[in-house]
């Protein structure tokens, strides 16, 4: 029954921005983005980025106007908007970690909460590019930590299972599963290799499995661990020094590529 009503949600939201007032927001972007300009509604949009792969840079120029538009003027209707653009996404979420909360409806509600404190946040002046995958690692690395913090304060001593313990900070998303297809699942299960094995600490493993599969920038790492660019600099050429002391070959940063939203 969830699954249906849930099915119904998104029924209702691809609807819901068929109607005038969204048909002029997208008419708004389309005056300054001739790229947007194929497109007769939202529902062509939502079609064009399901299909394809993620390389597709104009996937990119279709999310950048939305989040500035969305960052200048603050209409919650811009926010509808990607939700119905990252729905099959979240939802895929959802699935994957339905061992995280007994109340399938409560974790709903969280990746929804957490989906749209994520986009609030998201500046594309500082990310121009990659933003579907900004989102989704966003989205999946604050719902985990807001877990993490549950579990902690609940059961301290909770024994994780392999694969939770693994990926304890928020890259546990099964990416083949969620149709994060053309991410290395080779090169993730070799970084997860390593960390079970203790031949490289949770902060290398950490930050290899952000730069190297998700193609998190040095920067958003600085950001998101709360240190110095430089010190974010001097951990990633330490993790990858013991990398390749270890015999694994990284991804180069250019090779890690956003998940696409066909999902």
């Amino acid at each position: 029954m969830a699954y249906a009503s849930r099915d119904r949600d998104r029924e209702q939201l691809a609807q819901e921005i068929q109607e005038p007032g969204y048909q002029a927001l997208l008419q708004r972007l389309q005056a300054d983005e001739p790229f947007l300009r194929r497109f007769g509604g939202w529902a062509e949009v939502l079609a064009y980025m399901r299909e394809g792969t993620s390389r597709d840079p104009r996937k990119d120029d279709i999310l950048r106007p939305i989040f500035r538009a969305h960052r200048e003027g603050g209409d919650a209707r811009w926010r509808t908007v990607l939700l119905a653009i990252f729905w099959p996404g979240l939802s895929s979420i959802h699935r994957q970690k339905r061992t995280w909360d007994p109340d399938p409806e409560e974790l709903w509600q969280n990746v929804l909460w957490t989906f749209l404190r994520v986009v609030c946040r998201i500046d594309t002046d500082r990310r121009p590019a990659r933003l579907a995958q900004k989102v989704f690692y966003d989205t999946f690395h604050n719902l985990h930590e807001e877990y993490r913090r549950t579990w902690d304060r609940t059961n301290p001593e909770r024994p994780w299972d392999d694969e939770i313990h693994a990926l304890a900070v928020g890259h546990g998303i099964d990416f083949d599963r969620i149709a994060l297809e053309e991410l290395r699942a080779a090169e993730l299960k070799t970084l997860r290799a390593y960390f079970r094995a203790g031949d490289i600490s949770e902060t290398d493993y950490l930050l290899l499995v952000g730069m190297r599969v998700y193609g998190e920038s040095v920067a958003d790492y600085a950001r998101r661990a709360r240190v110095g660019y430089e010190a974010a600099k001097k951990r990633r050429q330490r993790a990858e020094t013991t990398l390749r002391r270890l015999g694994g070959e990284a991804m180069s940063p250019d090779s890690a590529q956003s998940p696409p939203l066909g999902l």
